[in-house]
């Protein structure tokens, strides 16, 4: 038995959970590419099986008060905490993070775990003024039913975790379908979720678990007694599922494709830009969603700011993302390899320069993908650029005015996240304002990526324009009731109308 394997063994142990040996859906590794462990797919009556669990421990946890159910939700924090370094140390076995990050990714579902059960005494409805004399107006919240997670392999347990605690305080029952790279973390959260509901005296089948492919996954979009279908991943994906999910009149959370972008203007403190840049581009391989992609940069400081970028890349430690020197680790596996490649060779065709980066580097063998970051000078936006490539291949792109500059930021499909770099007020205002960013997420000089719970996590256009972890994302997975209270001993018409 390998290290790593011993490893993995142990982690899960800690958690509570066993290593799965006789399935047919291999974990692997991409920090070598070995084989971690072997999880059963869900077949389609364990699927179905799944659903029926959490559809009849719905009807009974509707009806637990908010505050009470959080009680899972404080334990399953409490629990992360505890074991925080064993499920980080998963993160890095299955997802190739560095450790710093791996932590990182949990440390965020310790925080939004907290943030669930401060939301649960906040389920606030409003009370509006009635135009009828003797009646209140007022609208409540109640849980919408079982929700289904299909969540992507860079963020393996944070975004289950997003969708877990909110759906839980909110009165909802969970059915999650992990990434088929990353089967190992959700054996670990689910054994961690049972455990909590234990602790508490809560029904351990709020929470159902299944593995498999995209089969599995296709089941919970067209089950009806799914009131919720939570998905993370690509465009394509989401243009599958959005339009089945819509035929059964259910609700959809897309959390799509991002192709981010930084404008820097003149102004810029280019010592912040060239840091904020260099983790966004080259930071978790360049595989996370929010990831940056795109430089959009004034002429005039353009020669610059590419070469203190990639003079930061020469420094960027690649290999081991165990190791804590480490700064870049594996990429996913070989096909993500590949389509970095492929969109290097198209941006050459189309005239870019790569500055720098885009090789393979060898670290463990011919199994495992570890890349160096690229930088690209493009002298247009072409479709390559256009198009989200999930590796770290920043592209470099000019501008003269701001208005262009926006202009180009905003002409991708995606909508997701976008920052600028300037200490201009009036510039970061503009990019603020109606005209400026149309993204969901738009930052003032720090990069397009590490975005907090405390705010609304999602984007615009072919991003999706669902919403999760804070703000008012709970709405997301409640259902309104709009209630009106006649307390007089008349019974007026709305709108003056007179009947009888």
């Amino acid at each position: 038995m390998s290290a790593l394997e011993t490893r993995a063994r142990q982690a899960l142990a800690r958690l509570g959970a066993s290593t799965p040996d006789d399935g047919d859906l291999a974990a692997r590794t991409p920090i070598t590419g070995e084989v971690l462990g072997r999880v059963k797919t869900s077949t389609p009556d364990d699927v179905d099986a799944a659903i029926s669990r959490a559809h009849a421990s719905f009807r009974a946890w509707r009806s637990v008060p908010a505050p009470v159910r959080a009680a899972v939700v404080r334990r399953l924090g409490q629990l992360l905490t505890e074991h925080k370094s064993d499920l980080a140390d998963l993160v890095t076995l299955e997802a190739g993070k560095i450790s710093s990050e791996a932590l990182g990714e949990v440390q965020e579902m310790i925080d939004i775990c907290e943030f669930a059960v401060g939301i649960s005494r906040q389920l606030y409805g409003k009370t509006m003024a009635s135009e009828r004399p003797g009646h209140r107006l007022s609208e409540t919240w109640h849980p919408l039913g079982v929700v289904g997670v299909i969540s992507a392999f860079n963020f393996p347990v944070a975004v289950w975790s997003w969708n877990t605690a909110l759906a839980l305080v909110c009165g909802d029952t969970v059915v999650w379908k992990p990434s088929e790279a990353t089967p190992l973390t959700a054996v670990a959260c689910d054994a961690l979720l049972r455990r909590a509901c234990v602790d508490v005296g809560a029904d351990p089948a709020v929470h159902q678990l299944v593995q498999g492919s995209a089969a599995v996954g296709e089941q919970l979009v067209d089950d009806a007694r799914v009131a919720l279908l939570s998905a993370t991943g690509s465009v394509r994906m989401g243009r599958a599922v959005a339009p089945r999910v819509a035929a059964r009149f259910g609700k959809a959370l897309l959390e799509l494709g991002g192709n981010n972008g930084a404008i820097v203007t003149p102004s810029a403190d280019l010592d912040l830009a060239v840091r904020g840049i260099v983790f966004a581009a080259a930071g978790t391989a360049g595989q996370r969603c929010t990831s940056l992609r795109r430089v959009i940069v004034h002429a005039s400081i353009a020669d610059d700011l590419v070469g203190r970028i990639a003079d930061a890349y020469r420094q960027l430690p690649i290999g081991d993302p165990f190791d804590d020197s480490t700064l870049v680790g594996p990429l996913i596996n070989r096909a993500a390899f590949e389509a970095m490649q492929t969109s290097l060779q198209q941006a050459r065709a189309d005239g870019a320069t790569v500055v720098l980066g885009g090789d393979r580097v060898d670290v463990a063998g011919p199994d495992s993908y570890y890349v160096s970051p690229a930088i690209v000078r493009m002298a247009s936006q072409t479709s390559v650029v256009r198009e989200e490539t999930f590796a770290p291949i920043l592209y470099v792109l000019t501008y003269t005015t701001l208005d262009e500059a926006i202009e180009l930021h905003n002409a991708v499909p995606q909508g997701l996240s976008s920052s600028i770099f300037t200490t201009d007020q009036r510039e970061a205002e503009r990019f603020l304002a109606a005209d400026g960013s149309d993204c969901g997420i738009a930052n003032v000089n720090i990069g397009t990526s590490g975005a907090e719970i405390g705010g609304a996590f999602g984007g615009e256009k072919e991003t999706g324009g669902g919403r999760e972890s804070g703000s008012d994302s709970w709405q997301a997975y409640m259902r309104r009731a709009t209630n009106t209270i006649n307390y007089s001993d008349q019974l007026p018409l709305a709108q003056g109308v007179n009947f009888g």
